[in-house]
């Protein structure tokens, strides 16, 4: 992989996006992404959401994580008892019909440590893409639908589905892919219990870097110079397609 991402000023200047886009990294050493912020205990991390847009990181570790969902999906961290866990999340948030199946989910979705020791959630860093695992836009209704056609493009029907919505808590969905390497996106953000962080016409797009190379790619004969997006720009108002 490269040590420098494709220039994204054109595809966030037709889709009108002027917030910063997240990059999820890890890597060995974390002074390349300072100035640091880290969670506290049972922190969310998308209550560092603002901060972001400052220019600030999250730096988490094994150590700090601020959540136990956020330690289960960088770390593999188990912080509570499986009976508990079930519990909490079946019985006291009835997020899924049962324990039995949110047993299977949980033991499905079993994710990999890192090889890393350093996990930072960042604007992106030019200079640091070789340690980038996923980016996210931060979109409304409008900037979602661009990128959704966007992702779409280049797709075949006999490629995977370039675009999913799976279930899992918002931390989760920052880093939800498999297969790093195949363009693919996901709509995060549909943890209702980290929304309240976030703007309320705002979710998540988040791409494995194969489909962020593949979005920048996108030029004069794509949609992003077409008619329609085009009629909806103007429909909008002076402010194009952005409302954050």
């Amino acid at each position: 992989m490269k040590n420098q991402p494709p220039d994204y000023s054109r595809l966030l200047d037709r889709i009108d996006m002027t917030g910063p886009l997240l990059g999820v990294y890890n890597c060995p050493e974390p002074e390349a992404f300072e100035p640091l912020v880290r969670p506290q205990p049972g922190e969310c991390v998308f209550s560092f959401f603002r901060l972001w847009q400052e220019g600030k990181t999250l730096h988490l570790t094994k150590d700090h994580y601020g959540c136990g969902g956020c330690g289960r999906r960088f770390f593999g961290i188990e912080a509570r008892p499986m009976d508990d866990f079930l519990e909490f999340l079946v019985d006291g948030e009835g997020l899924k019909a049962s324990h039995e199946l949110m047993l299977k989910w949980i033991e499905h979705t079993k994710p990999e440590p890192p090889p890393h020791p350093h996990t930072l959630l960042s604007p992106l860093k030019k200079d640091q893409w070789e340690h980038i695992l996923s980016v996210t836009f931060f979109a409304n209704p409008d900037q979602l639908s661009a990128l959704m056609i966007g992702a779409q493009y280049f797709s075949s029907p006999e490629d995977p589905t370039p675009v999913i919505a799976p279930f899992g808590s918002g931390c989760m969905q920052l880093l939800p892919f498999t297969e790093p390497k195949i363009p693919q996106a996901v709509i995060g953000t549909t943890d209702i219990a980290m929304r309240s962080y976030i703007p309320s016409d705002i979710l998540a797009f988040t791409v494995t870097p194969a489909m962020f190379q593949q979005l920048c790619t996108l030029d004069e004969k794509s949609f992003l110079y077409k008619p329609f997006l085009q009629n909806l720009r103007k429909a909008r108002g002076p402010r194009g397609l952005n409302s954050f």
